[in-house]
């Protein structure tokens, strides 16, 4: 079978075939130097970039309307500083470390950074080449093999990809499978030697149940719903514009993209206000304006409409970002398009308040004091991404300090994650694990210590019958322990 036929005809026994074959060339080869790793990279982003144009109609007909332009820059472009950063650094992350000290204590030890074996990426459908292409990247950086399972909803952009890449790459070094739940279910029960997983949470706890059994680390990309808080300083207006477009981002199917927003009490209204004008500039003509982002598919048109049908009909407003005459032609399930939509006096009993919308609605409240915001934030699931809009203040110092998030960004979006070697990452039900530049690197990588002994007679003569039946030995131990103890008593003030 060569590598341009298999992303077609693979099956759930062909796979661990795959598996195996990358796992044999792995240890045939060994660690592989750096120029080969960078050699790899340099075909990665060569079969990316040679793509280009084709994964770009490809994503705009999975998603019925995505902008070329917008598919071009986050899924394709984005490939290019990833990987030049990987290659700039590689020899630098690559290098073993000598363990400070440990000359002097007649214990030589040094760090060696090797690789992992064989890891697999599976992606998700929002973002589905650059959030497999980023990990792939870092994880070859690292000297790994690497498949990866690509997402079943963009099976267009599945295909175009698993063709480049097997133009410039054995299976046996990286490939691209696709398929459906069978081919899903099998991939994560394969035995990696790392799974790094991008996607919604239900899903994420799927996949790591079936690392578990063959007790394999993951790393869980998720999701979660994302506060933010305008401070009573922030400039009313800009918060408006830049939460309107970061809520307006792909669609508004995001990870981290704003999922509600506290607004001080008094500034509720003049903010709502605002935010629909912002909508209404962003994209005026919404149900044929060629920029917007279309709802995936089907499902998840309906699941986005059903939370604010669900919302309104327990007692919530709904603010369209549209005109009237827009309002009336929309929700559009030919187009799957959904009108920019603002909720107030949302209550827990609605879902909307418990899932994720991943869509283009956004609630908001009010509050008084920023620990009403606080209790809200940590009464739920932590989020990938906490926003604050204002200054440096005390009160954001108390959000910052007493909150969990996977990151946080202050008047703006998501720019947590721009910096190359700033490791990205949830926490708790918003993910495990992180990576991104060098954090990537050292996800996919192993830290061996590789020690030499100095000591007289060994540490073997330092445990050995002569001494721990020495009274000497047991006298001087028993010293150690009261003089411990007594300084850390008196650090207590005790």
């Amino acid at each position: 079978m060569t590598a341009t036929e298999l992303h077609d005809t693979i099956t759930t026994t062909g796979l661990r075939a795959l598996f195996d074959a990358q796992r044999a060339a792995y240890l045939a080869e060994g660690p592989p130097p750096a120029e080969v790793r960078r050699d790899r990279l340099d075909r990665l982003l060569a079969a990316v970039l040679g793509a280009a144009d084709d994964l770009a109609e490809a994503l705009d007909t999975d998603f019925g309307q995505r902008p070329a332009t917008f598919s071009l820059f986050v899924d394709v472009a984005s490939a290019i500083g990833n990987i030049d950063h990987l290659r700039e650094h590689l020899e630098e992350w690559m290098a073993p470390a000598e363990v400070a000290g440990s000359e002097a204590a007649g214990l030589p030890t040094t760090i060696d950074v090797t690789p992992l074996g064989v890891v697999g990426v599976v992606g998700p459908w929002n973002f589905p080449v650059s959030l497999v292409v980023q990990p792939a990247a870092e994880a070859i950086a690292a000297g790994n093999r690497v498949m990866i399972k690509f997402s079943d909803v963009d099976t267009r952009a599945g295909a175009v990809l698993a063709r480049a890449i097997a133009e410039e790459f054995d299976p046996t070094e990286l490939v691209v499978v696709n398929g459906g739940l069978d081919i899903a279910t099998a991939f994560s029960s394969l035995p990696f030697n790392h799974l790094f997983f991008t996607g919604s949470p239900a899903v994420g706890k799927v996949v790591q149940r079936a690392a578990a059994d063959n007790l394999t680390p993951v790393t869980l990309e998720l999701g979660g719903k994302n506060p933010v808080v305008i401070g009573h300083d922030a400039d009313l207006g800009v918060a408006a514009e830049r939460v309107a477009g970061s809520r307006m981002v792909n669609g508004g199917q995001v990870c981290l993209c704003p999922d509600y927003v506290f607004v001080p009490r008094a500034k509720v209204d003049d903010f709502v206000a605002r935010t629909k004008a912002a909508f209404l500039d962003l994209f005026p003509d919404f149900p044929a304006n060629p920029a917007v982002t279309s709802i995936v598919n089907d499902k998840n048109f309906e699941r986005v409409t059903g939370l604010v049908r669900d919302a309104v009909a327990k007692g919530a407003t709904a603010v369209l970002g549209v005109s009237d005459a827009d309002a009336a032609r929309l929700p559009d399930p030919a187009g799957r398009r959904i009108a920019p939509t603002l909720l107030l006096g949302v209550t827990e009993d609605m879902a909307v308040a418990q899932d994720e919308v991943f869509g283009p609605v956004l609630t908001v409240y009010p509050y008084d004091d920023v620990t009403e915001a606080i209790d809200y934030v940590n009464a739920h699931p932590s989020p990938l991404a906490a926003y604050w809009y204002g200054d440096d203040t005390d009160d954001f110092r108390t959000f910052r300090r007493r909150t969990t998030s996977g990151g946080v960004t202050r008047n703006d979006f998501a720019v947590h994650l721009s910096l190359p070697d700033v490791p990205f990452g949830g926490v708790g039900r918003s993910g495990m694990g992180s990576y991104h530049g060098k954090a990537g690197f050292d996800t996919f990588s192993h830290r061996r210590a590789v020690a030499a002994s100095n000591i007289p007679g060994g540490s073997v003569a330092m445990l050995g019958p002569a001494t721990v039946t020495n009274p000497a030995v047991a006298d001087g131990v028993r010293a150690k322990i009261a003089e411990a103890r007594h300084e850390a008593l008196r650090r207590l003030g005790r």
